[in-house]
């Protein structure tokens, strides 16, 4: 993704894709069309939204979409946006069924389209292009790569390397079925030109941190791993926020994740503030 990637909107005329087509807008994304069933021919932000995908395509050249559809529709509209070639799709919506996502990344990933998300941020190439509801004023251009489960610890831990800036910035969502997990978004950044270091925010919950300490102890991941893990004083038996912040037989806990880090060699980070002193 970059400054040149053009984007549809999916759901552009509700509430929290209207405002937050106004605000990619504001930080130079090229958004060039948005959809909502219905509304096609009318304007929003004087962008036009169409009926479907398949009218938007046709008028426009779309790289990537990002879909503010309600859950009981929002499936749907991944599947629509992969049927019309669409290769980069993130998905903001939250509570989707399990079932129903798992299906749908499964489907996008057998016709080449990578989804993020559901229930994330979105994805942000510093001072080129916004496809999520970040706040953007905590981003600046630099050579830090962040992939993050949570949504909030992505903007922080952000503002908080802004002296370093930051190549790309993924939040991949905090659900347990994710189209891009942990370990693809790290292998990315360990092949992309302009990351130099990674940030990896993750939580207690899944087994995606362990499987990244194994890649970098394989050495399949050659760059330097900064790790943060969010729920270190989180009560036992307590249900938590996310989805997919469940502990199964040991698995997945806050001393299974570090004792995989140490022994992968991939820095800690005890709080957030920490992971700037790591990345010097």
């Amino acid at each position: 993704m970059d400054k040149n990637t053009k984007v549809l909107v999916q759901g552009i005329t509700g509430k929290e894709g209207s405002f937050h087509t106004s605000q990619m807008l504001k930080y130079g994304t090229k958004i060039v069309a948005g959809v909502t069933p219905g509304k096609g021919g009318t304007y929003v932000n004087n962008i036009p939204v169409y009926d479907t995908v398949e009218d938007a395509v046709k008028e426009h050249d779309i790289d990537a979409s990002i879909i503010f559809v309600p859950a009981r529709f929002a499936v749907d509209a991944i599947y629509e946006a992969v049927d019309n070639g669409i290769k980069l799709i993130v998905v903001i919506t939250e509570h989707i069924p399990i079932i129903d996502v798992s299906r749908a990344i499964k489907y996008a990933r057998a016709h080449g389209s990578r989804v993020i998300g559901p229930n994330c941020p979105g994805i942000i190439v510093p001072e080129e292009s916004l496809v999520g509801i970040m706040p953007y004023r905590a981003f600046r251009k630099g050579k830090i790569g962040i992939v993050s489960r949570s949504g909030t610890l992505t903007y922080e831990v952000a503002d908080i390397l802004r002296d370093y800036g930051q190549s790309t910035v993924i939040g991949i969502g905090g659900d347990p079925i994710i189209g891009t997990p942990m370990q693809e978004a790290i292998k990315l950044f360990d092949e992309d030109p302009n990351t130099e270091k990674i940030v990896m925010i993750g939580e207690i919950g899944g087994t995606m941190e362990e499987e990244v300490a194994n890649m970098k102890k394989k050495g399949m991941i050659k760059k330097d791993i900064i790790a943060y893990i969010a729920g270190s004083t989180a009560p036992k038996e307590k249900r938590m926020g996310h989805a997919g912040a469940v502990v199964y037989m040991g698995l997945g806990t806050y001393e299974s994740k570090i004792s995989a880090f140490k022994d992968a060699g991939i820095k800690i980070a005890i709080t957030p503030y920490d992971i700037k002193n790591l990345v010097s």
